[in-house]
């Protein structure tokens, strides 16, 4: 029957009592029933053989068997939650109780959990930091530069320890190496020319300061991505850097135009020095050649002084004379001068003289101008038979008279 119907003596199921006994159920009540469930499961004695804390109830233990397997299972779930593995291009920094234990190079290791952490640096993988901003230069102008930094963790134990935020602490050391290597340079060289050298001397001090912190980075490049003036002189700069260009542009000009014209002009003046020696060479030899010609006639002089005079005195006339075109004579029996146009009697003697010897192709040649040796042999001839003649007109006239 329900508890609460009549004739049950108003006793609840909770053994509470009678109704009138309206209370919370008893907790050593409850925590009996529980452990009698449990003794169910894994196995009950009774009251002679179990342990029971009272003696009108189920009790329950745990066998030394179960207390054995327990435990195995506990200690091999230790064991596996305790192994990893190091990949090649990492490092394992173990700290047990948050001191630094050792380094674990790559393979599967083991150690012991919640006593020892754990942590996996990779050494090999290149990062890269960003850094831009404004900066003063040497000669007090103002440039942007954008700066990109790439480096790999060099010792996991010193990145890890020494360094509370190696990130921060790099992106601060990155700023403070380019703002002094830019303050120390002019902005011709950190806009054009000397970006290379200006990256370069960055590198060098940015990892003297890592080195000083011990932050276990190792710089592998820093590249200059990007340097200008603020783009509100930007128009200017422009203008500037264009006028450098073209002033190197007539520089190269001016250079290659000397390098053509100094050599020629080098040439010009070896050859004048040249032709100076030989004609000063010459000069000596004929001067030479003309005093020992005079020692040589005034030997020849000395032993016949007429005629060597008479002979010198031919020779001066025969020089000037051949020079000339006209002849005047002396005829001697009279006071006239005879004139033989030479040029004239050439020039009417010449066709002839060619018509007989030559053809007719030839004589066009002769009558255009030169004449040959025989040519002028049958001149002179001609003009011997003509002063004869005259000759002995004169003297018919004189006797005459």
């Amino acid at each position: 029957m329900a508890w609460n119907e009549p004739g049950n003596n108003g006793r609840d199921p909770w053994g509470g009592g009678n109704r009138n006994n309206q209370g919370p159920p008893d907790l050593d009540e409850v925590v009996k029933k529980l452990q009698q469930g449990l003794g169910g499961l894994f196995g009950k004695s009774g009251g002679s053989g179990g342990g029971s804390d009272s003696g009108d109830g189920p009790g329950f233990e745990f066998s030394g068997k179960m207390v054995g397997i327990l435990a195995l299972i506990a200690l091999v779930a230790y064991g596996a939650l305790g192994l990893y593995k190091v990949d090649e291009q990492e490092r394992a920094v173990v700290l047990r109780f948050g001191q630094f234990l050792e380094t674990k190079t790559p393979g599967l290791r083991w150690n012991a959990p919640i006593i020892d952490e754990v942590n996996n640096i990779n050494v090999t993988r290149v990062r890269t930091h960003t850094s831009q901003g404004v900066m003063l230069t040497e000669d007090e102008n103002i440039v942007d530069v954008t700066l990109a930094v790439q480096y790999v963790i060099s010792n996991p134990r010193d990145f890890l320890l020494n360094v509370r935020e190696p990130e921060v602490t790099l992106t601060h050391a990155t700023d403070s190496a380019i703002r002094h290597v830019v303050g120390s340079a002019e902005m011709t060289a950190v806009i054009s020319e000397g970006r290379e050298a200006l990256a370069a001397d960055t590198q060098v001090r940015l990892q003297d300061y890592l080195d000083s912190y011990v932050a276990g980075l190792r710089i592998v490049k820093v590249n200059l991505e990007n340097s200008q003036p603020p783009s509100q002189v930007q128009g200017a700069f422009d203008d500037v850097i264009k006028a450098r260009e073209d002033e190197q542009r007539l520089k190269n000009q001016a250079e290659a135009y000397s390098n053509g014209v100094i050599p020629e002009a080098r040439g010009r003046a070896q050859r004048v020095l040249e032709e100076a020696n030989a004609y000063r060479e010459q000069v000596v030899a004929r001067a030479q050649g003309e005093a020992d010609r005079f020692l040589k006639l005034l030997a020849e002089y000395r032993k016949a002084p007429d005629v060597t005079r008479q002979r010198l005195y031919i020779d001066a006339v025969q020089e000037v004379m051949q020079r000339s075109s006209k002849v005047m004579v002396d005829v001697g029996s009279g006071s006239n001068i005879m004139y033989l146009p030479l040029d004239r009697i050439a020039s009417q003697v010449a066709p002839s003289i060619a018509n007989q010897g030559r053809g007719s192709s030839s004589s066009v040649q002769q009558s255009g101008g030169g004449m040959t040796p025989g040519d002028i042999r049958s001149v002179t001839d001609q003009v011997i038979q003509e002063l004869r003649s005259r000759q002995t007109d004169d003297s018919q006239r004189g006797s005459i008279r």
